[in-house]
């Protein structure tokens, strides 16, 4: 699978590439600015692209505004956004645009390689990744129904939903059985007045209501 990597940090950029070739991606770049960012996904068409959400020359927002162009321009591009802090509006904005193959992750997470590739590997093949510190922020925050509606556990599975997970690792996460999370997630989908889909369909759903930006 082919990847494009930006990332200002050189030592960063050198160790994610290391990281992303050890477990069999082909690196085609990696940039250190977002305009080389969009000139390096148009050259190589990329599966899925690593970008630093602060990056040259503002160090403000250009990663996600190269992120959203990505989504726009080229959307069977998976791209996962690395951050210092917990910037909610990006992961918002970031779903707003298209609601497969995007994650937002901190930086401390990259530590973890085995987190960090399982991660990625969700992305890259069309799932979403939220970092916990992300969701348990947008957690706080969203009180408003028709989330009042959920039960502390429901609120559980949707926030582990939001990270990507599926029925299994939610199982898993929760120490519960795989039958008590599907109860729950029918639950969470009646409760938040989701219409008849399939359940991928309303999984996003869920998740998009979960963060407000429905």
């Amino acid at each position: 699978m082919r990847a494009v990597i930006a990332e200002d940090s050189v030592l960063l950029r050198v160790g994610l590439v290391k990281v992303l070739e050890t477990v069999g991606y082909e690196v085609a770049a990696a940039v250190g600015d977002a305009e080389a960012l969009l000139v390096a996904v148009e050259e190589h068409r990329p599966q899925v692209v690593v970008a630093d959400v602060r990056m040259p020359p503002g160090y403000s927002d250009e990663g996600v505004r190269a992120a959203l162009v990505i989504r726009r321009q080229w959307p069977e591009v998976a791209v996962l956004l690395l951050s210092q802090f917990v910037e909610e509006r990006y992961a918002s904005d970031l779903l707003t645009s298209n609601t497969s193959g995007v994650g937002y992750l901190l930086k401390q997470r990259v530590a973890n390689v085995d987190e960090f590739v399982d991660a990625l590997q969700r992305v890259a093949e069309g799932g979403t990744a939220l970092d916990p510190e992300v969701v348990a922020q947008l957690l706080v925050r969203r009180h408003r129904d028709p989330l009042e509606r959920l039960t502390p556990r429901e609120r559980d599975v949707l926030a582990l939903m939001a990270e990507g997970r599926s029925n299994a690792a939610i199982a898993g996460a929760l120490v519960v059985s795989d039958s008590a999370v599907a109860k729950h997630i029918n639950s969470i989908f009646a409760k938040l007045d989701l219409p008849q889909a399939d359940d991928s369909h309303r999984r996003v759903m869920a998740v998009l209501r979960f963060l407000e930006v429905a």
